[in-house]
C-alpha cells in the first residue's frame, strides 16, 4: 500500500506541475494578445475561452495534490477539542463523504463528456473548439482525484487496523498551526522566531 500511495503522490505532483504549466501558457497567450491588440491592432482571438478551459482543467488536476497535502478547508471548531482516538475516525468519515460527493461529480462530468463525444459537439465560439478536448482533460483530473482518494482511504483504514492513529493524523488529519507556519517560512526563520518567543514573554 505504501508503494501505491507513493505512486499516487508522484502522479498528483506531476498533474499539479502540468496545471501550473497550462496556466502559464494561457497567461503568456493572453499577454501576447493584449500587446498585439495595443501595438498592431491585431487580435489572436479566443484568449477568454482558452482561459476558461485552463482554469477548469487546472482546478481538477490540482485536486488530488491538494488532498494529499491536506490543503482542503475543514471546520475544526469541535474537531480540535476531541481526543485523537476520535478524530482519526472523523478523518476517515470525512474522506468517505468527500468520495461520495466526488463520485457524483465525476459521474455527471463523464456523462457530459460522453454526450459531447457522441454529438461531436463544438464550442459556439470563433475557435469552435471540439468540446471533447477540454472536457476530456477536465474529467481526467476528476478521475485522478478519485483514484488518489481511494488509495488514501485504503491507507487510512490500514493504519487504523494497526492502531497507528498518529499515522492517520499525519496523512488525513487537519493541519496544525505549526505545520501551516512551517510551510510559509524557512526553517531558519522559524527557529529564530521560536528563540525570540521566550524573550518576548
Amino acid at each position: 500500500m505504501q508503494k501505491l500511495y507513493t505512486w499516487a503522490e508522484r502522479l498528483s505532483r506531476a498533474a499539479t506541475w502540468g496545471s501550473a504549466a497550462l496556466l502559464f501558457a494561457v497567461a503568456a497567450y493572453i499577454t501576447l494578445d493584449v500587446v498585439m491588440r495595443k501595438l498592431l491592432n491585431i487580435s489572436l482571438h479566443g484568449s477568454d475561452e482558452l482561459a476558461g478551459y485552463a482554469l477548469a482543467i487546472s482546478t481538477s488536476w490540482g485536486l488530488s495534490f491538494s488532498l494529499l497535502r491536506r490543503a482542503n478547508i475543514r471546520i475544526d471548531a469541535l474537531y480540535s477539542r476531541l481526543p485523537q482516538r476520535w478524530t482519526v475516525w472523523l478523518d476517515l468519515l470525512g474522506l468517505i463523504a468527500m468520495g461520495i460527493f466526488m463520485a457524483f461529480v465525476t459521474w455527471f462530468a463523464t456523462q457530459m463528456l460522453i454526450s459531447s463525444a457522441t454529438m461531436n459537439a463544438t464550442a459556439s465560439t470563433q475557435l469552435q473548439t471540439p468540446l471533447i478536448i477540454p472536457q476530456g482533460l477536465w474529467v481526467a483530473g476528476f478521475m485522478l482525484f478519485m483514484f488518489v482518494l481511494v488509495v488514501l482511504i485504503l491507507r487510512v483504514v490500514g493504519l487504523l487496523v494497526r492502531g497507528d492513529t498518529a499515522g492517520v493524523r499525519l496523512i488525513a488529519g487537519i493541519r496544525s498551526v505549526e505545520e501551516e507556519v512551517s510551510d510559509e517560512v524557512s526553517p531558519q526563520t522559524l527557529q529564530a522566531i521560536q528563540s525570540e518567543v521566550p524573550h518576548a514573554r
